[in-house]
């Protein structure tokens, strides 16, 4: 005989309460996964937020920062607090600028150089604001060579002010947890971004970044470069070296770096007899050979090229400034600054080189530095408003080479 109607009912019912009190316990054991995951989070953004990385941010965001002498933009210096290796003194602080959009290049360059590293970052809004102090925080509380390395400085317009992360701010940190998901953060986010490419009423300012970021080498020699640029393997050590033996006496000068860029940036040469291999197939070329030749061409290439890779860095060879050139250096950090004015694209480099010039400075040309940009230069890669800014900035200069007779009224060099 089957089961009788009352027996059958009370064995749905004890089925129901098994089902209800499983479903209770998975609910229960939810809960109690839940809540050790938010203890878990709880101290991981504690412990990110916290510590004296986070009293180093607060200091440096106290002030509300400077004002540049224009009152446009605002400067919070040292946002990492100084770099945790002190470098000896004088040391060669190698100076840079750069958007959110190419910050993930200072990864290869801080690896490459193994010393110090000064970087002006520019962030153009409020979001960007926002955005580039949660990751130059997160840069300090992650990165290791960054922390050890890096004195780090954020540029924006004087209405923004930058604060410190707030709780909501977690969610950009939840999959952060070494120094290498930071910088693919950074990559991810400047992914097909273009340079000088900001948005409305946003410029660039490039020469006031370069001002900035040399200002942090004070009693140093600097050398300033493009973030997107690598030097040459172990030219801090060897310049230093070649500084010792070198006097204070005659003319000052700078030490010129000639530079290339590389058509592939798989494998970037370190030294100089790597470079000539890929100059030779056609890997390698001079910097702004395609867009500006002239710009480059008094540091003689042809002449650079033919001297045989040495053992030592020295002196190749002294050039006489011609107009447009616009050469890398490294300098004592008592050159004339950069002419803040200048933004954007065209006329900001030339403009510092011909008050060098003007000033008495001469031009000694490194026999195994260099320098290399990532990726060929071509017309198609730049903005849109490129030759419209360049016009501008050429009525400027104008001026400037005008303003130069006056600051210099006995020099006999002109620009």
């Amino acid at each position: 005989a089957g089961m009788q109607g009352p027996a059958r009912c009370s064995f749905f019912k004890a089925l129901l309460w098994a089902l209800a009190l499983v479903a209770l316990l998975q609910l229960l054991y939810l809960s109690l996964l839940s809540g050790l995951h938010g203890r878990q989070q709880r101290s991981r953004y504690s412990e990110l937020f916290g510590g004296q990385q986070k009293e180093q941010l607060k200091r440096a965001l106290a002030s509300g920062g400077r004002l540049d002498a224009s009152g446009q933009y605002r400067i919070y210096a040292d946002m990492l607090g100084p770099p945790e290796r002190a470098g000896r003194a004088p040391d060669l602080v190698l100076a840079t600028h750069t958007s959110l959009s190419n910050l993930h290049q200072l990864q290869e360059l801080v690896g490459r150089w193994q010393g110090p590293v000064s970087v002006a970052l520019f962030a153009p809004g409020p979001a960007e604001v926002r955005l580039a102090t949660l990751m130059l925080y997160a840069l300090g509380a992650l990165c290791g060579p960054v922390r050890q390395l890096v004195s780090a400085h954020l540029v924006c317009h004087s209405g923004d002010l930058a604060a410190f992360p707030e709780l909501e701010d977690r969610a950009e940190f939840a999959r952060l947890k070494a120094c290498g998901d930071v910088f693919a953060k950074l990559a991810r986010a400047g992914a097909g971004r273009r340079n000088y490419a900001l948005g409305a009423n946003a410029s660039y300012p490039n020469n006031l970044l370069r001002n900035v970021a040399r200002g942090a080498a004070t009693g140093h020699y600097t050398l300033v470069l493009d973030v997107d640029m690598l030097p040459s393997e172990g030219l801090r050590e060897a310049f230093l070296a070649l500084a010792a033996t070198l006097g204070a006496e005659g003319p000052p000068g700078v030490f010129v770096v000639p530079a290339f860029e590389i058509r592939h940036t798989r494998r970037l040469p370190g030294a100089k007899a790597e470079l000539l291999q890929l100059y030779q197939v056609g890997e390698i070329r001079p910097f702004y050979e395609e867009l500006c030749p002239r710009c480059q061409a008094p540091t003689n290439y042809s002449r650079w090229l033919n001297l045989p890779p040495g053992s030592s860095l020295n002196i190749a060879y002294t050039v006489e400034w011609r107009d447009p050139w616009e050469p890398f250096y490294i300098s004592a950090n008592s050159v004339p600054p950069y002419d803040e004015r200048f933004k954007q694209y065209g006329f900001n480099r030339i403009s510092q080189a011909c008050e060098l010039n003007v000033a008495g400075y001469s031009f000694s040309v490194l026999n195994n530095a260099f320098l290399v940009h990532k990726g060929f230069k071509v017309p198609s890669e730049f903005h849109a408003q490129k030759d419209a800014e360049n016009q501008r900035n050429k009525v400027l200069f104008r001026q400037f080479k005008q303003e130069l007779k006056l600051k210099y009224p006995g020099s006999p060099r002109r620009c």
